[in-house]
């Protein structure tokens, strides 16, 4: 039996960052179907493995534990197999940044998906979304974007707010990739950060394993399909 089972849609979205945490730990996992997925969130919250609105959900299978919402399955993950540190001010930085890239998504999507993009939408959000790639970047200088050593100064010792922070930003700049420029002009240490995250074998692995079972999609459906029409034509 696997470690784990995630349930989650076949998109390097939110699942995509619990994917990144178990191939680094070296953890095996089921991903449960499309159909298993959708039967889950359609089900009373009485006759869900844990109660939720969406996914992602985990279980543990050695723990018997499930759990969902994606900064909590981060955070028992990261305290599971140690990577975030025991400075409870570390700790809570590591936690910040994980909620930090969740309102990324978030804000990418329109409120998950609440509204479209259109061209006049696109270019008033662009100030914020420099904004929150300078955020990063100074998340980075001031506490080394590191559950342990220092990942971005140089060390081998990734922990969860570096695998977080390069899940966040390689994968957005990978399947948008009019977005690397602005990345790499507001936040170079963190598109540094994130090229030698991915470049790591595990996540190398993820990466092809993933662009070959999603292709280009990133959150899917009609709010990816706005997204792509106004970086077409800014």
């Amino acid at each position: 039996m696997a470690d784990y089972t995630l349930y989650y849609w076949p998109l390097p979205f939110r699942g995509q960052f619990v994917r990144a945490v178990l191939a680094h730990v070296g953890a095996s996992w089921h991903e449960a179907g499309p159909d298993e997925v959708a039967s889950q969130r359609a089900a009373g919250p009485g006759a869900q493995v844990v109660p939720h609105m969406g996914p992602p959900v985990l279980t543990d299978h050695g723990n018997e534990a499930h759990l969902s919402q994606m900064p909590a399955i981060l955070a028992y993950l990261g305290e599971k197999h140690g990577l975030l540190p025991d400075d409870p001010v570390l700790k809570a930085m590591s936690h910040k940044i994980v909620a930090d890239a969740n309102d990324v998504l978030y804000e990418m999507t329109r409120y998950n998906g609440a509204q479209a993009w259109n061209d006049t939408a696109w270019k008033e959000f662009q100030p914020r979304l420099r904004r929150w790639m300078e955020i990063f970047e100074e998340t980075g200088r001031r506490h080394g974007l590191t559950a342990r050593s220092g990942f971005m100064l140089g060390t081998q010792v990734p922990g969860l707010a570096d695998i977080v922070t390069a899940i966040l930003w390689s994968t957005m700049t990978a399947k948008f990739a009019p977005l690397r420029p602005m990345l790499d002009r507001h936040a170079p240490a963190i598109a540094s950060l994130s090229d030698r995250i991915a470049a790591l074998p595990a996540q190398a692995e993820l990466r092809k394993r993933s662009d070959e079972d999603y292709g280009d999609e990133w959150c899917g459906g009609q709010i990816e399909a706005s997204l792509r029409a106004v970086l077409g034509s800014s």
